[in-house]
């Protein structure tokens, strides 16, 4: 029991991804400024990365540590992730699409993850 704990952020987190990413096109609120500036790669390269970081802290507050390899294998899945969310919009959810740069942002963003990930811990999690 208490090594779930130690997943509990990043399973709400993951969640609310889910929520957010399936919510209907049409209760996503349209601002042209921010369309412009394609804010939404920004939303999705946050959302992922910070995924990456909290998943990446559950396994290694229940392992004593985690390595390249284990870290490398976060951002795989957590990216794989990202890919299925997009199949989910484009067959499943009203007015949403699959866009292949929203899988680039979420791929970016989990490989920056890791590396926030690996900066932290060199500093504070000895």
């Amino acid at each position: 029991m208490r090594t779930i704990l130690y997943y509990l952020p990043a399973m709400g987190w993951i969640v609310l991804i889910l929520f957010l990413c399936t919510l209907p096109g049409s209760e996503i609120p349209k601002i042209s400024i921010l369309d412009k500036l394609h804010v939404d790669k920004v939303v999705h390269f946050v959302l992922f990365g910070g995924t990456v970081i909290l998943l990446a802290y559950g396994y290694y507050k229940q392992n004593n540590g985690l390595s390249g390899l284990g870290l490398l294998s976060i951002v795989l899945v957590v990216t794989l992730y990202g890919l299925a969310i997009e199949f989910i919009q484009k067959y499943l959810v009203v007015n949403r699409s699959f866009d292949m740069m929203d899988v680039l942002a979420d791929g970016t963003g989990a490989a920056v993850g890791a590396l926030i990930f690996r900066w932290i811990g060199k500093r504070f999690l000895k």
